[in-house]
């Protein structure tokens, strides 16, 4: 069973930075897109960041493109996202989801998630 552990969350004021890491358990990490998702309570899930395999290849939502930075380090099986010029609106649980396909069926597995609050 992968198992997927966040970690880096924290409080930090606006303008502040954060670095999130997601280590993921021994599995084929590297043919897996990770995806960065984030919710707060009553909210919907809202996609922040994918990181493609095995291109690397990122994509971010127009909310958080030109602050937030996501990576991969596939020697470590984990993946990162930076997070700089923080807004109290990022204030979220920010998930990470591991998914790839074998044999034509996709798979998902997801981390606890770890709290952000950006406030002064």
């Amino acid at each position: 069973q992968v198992q997927l552990v966040e970690s880096g969350g924290g409080l930090v004021q606006p303008g502040g930075s954060l670095r999130l890491a997601c280590a993921a358990s021994v599995f084929s990490f590297s043919s897996a897109a990770m995806i960065w998702y984030r919710q707060a309570p009553g909210k919907e899930r809202e996609l922040v960041a994918t990181v493609t395999s095995p291109s690397g290849i990122t994509n971010y939502a127009d909310s958080v493109k030109g602050r937030f930075t996501a990576s991969r380090d596939n020697a470590k099986n984990t993946v990162y996202l930076q997070m700089n010029s923080l807004k109290p609106e990022d204030t979220d649980v920010y998930y990470c989801n591991a998914r790839w396909y074998s044999n034509y069926v996709r798979y998902d597995s997801w981390g606890q998630g770890t709290q952000v609050t950006v406030s002064s």
